[in-house]
């Protein structure tokens, strides 16, 4: 095409630039941002990765001192947070206190006549017997022997839960003895006044707990003991009333 100029070269976007650069000024400055980019990226990700693994080394730091090896090792603590001694000997009593309610519940087959005794007695090994084994899995999680022979008026040592008399509402033997050899509507007047006092202990040690306790669950277990026992208290009462 006449008059058309074909050695004149476009004005670049930088427009500026002095004449003959080409326009190098602006790319330098183009590069060096990248560059400059590329810098800050390799930094934030070096920070980023640096965060996680700090994260990483808080993670068995923010469980509580008080927290067992075994319990990571056999997975999510049933018990899981913090814990202290109260928590610890409010499981080591109660586990022999609910065998004992378990070995008192068993000599009703047989025995009792009262067809709502039979029926408290059932409930209490089907509700009972659970929780043993629910608060000796949180021992063992913590750590703890299911033993709490250094507990005052506790003789946990002796293997005999007849043998704790001790301990709040624990039947002395001759107590068991006697219970043993009732039968019909004398058995049901003796378990029932038993009973009662056997509860009245298990709700005292419930309380303490929760008064003193420190653990979520273990406090919540006693809540649940004050609860279901003094439900069967009330029971056993009216029963006592009408034999």
């Amino acid at each position: 095409m006449q008059g058309f100029d074909h050695t004149r070269t476009p004005t670049p976007s930088g427009a500026g630039s002095a004449p003959g650069s080409g326009g190098r000024p602006r790319r330098r400055a183009v590069r060096r941002t990248a560059v400059v980019s590329a810098v800050l990226a390799t930094g934030l990700l070096l920070a980023a990765c640096g965060k996680d693994d700090e994260m990483k080394g808080m993670d068995h730091g923010s469980k509580d001192s008080a927290s067992a090896p075994a319990a990571a090792a056999d997975g999510d603590s049933p018990a899981p947070g913090a814990f202290n001694d109260a928590d610890v000997m409010f499981a080591q009593a109660m586990i022999p206190h609910h065998e004992q309610a378990l070995e008192m519940s068993a000599l009703a087959d047989g025995r009792a006549q009262d067809a709502e005794v039979v029926g408290l007695a059932r409930a209490i090994s089907g509700a009972q017997d659970p929780e043993i084994r629910t608060m000796k899995s949180w021992l063992k999680a913590w750590g703890k022997p299911e033993s709490g022979g250094s507990m005052p008026g506790m003789d946990h040592g002796s293997g005999d839960t007849a043998g704790t008399g001790g301990m709040d509402g624990m039947m002395s033997e001759a107590e068991m003895a006697a219970l043993k050899a009732a039968k019909g509507t004398d058995f049901d007047r003796k378990f029932a006044q038993l009973m009662i006092e056997h509860h009245k202990g298990a709700i005292a040690m419930a309380e303490d707990e929760q008064k003193s306790g420190r653990n979520a669950t273990a406090k919540a277990l006693a809540g649940e003991v004050i609860r279901a026992q003094q439900a069967e208290i009330d029971a056993f009462t009216k029963i006592l009333k009408r034999l």
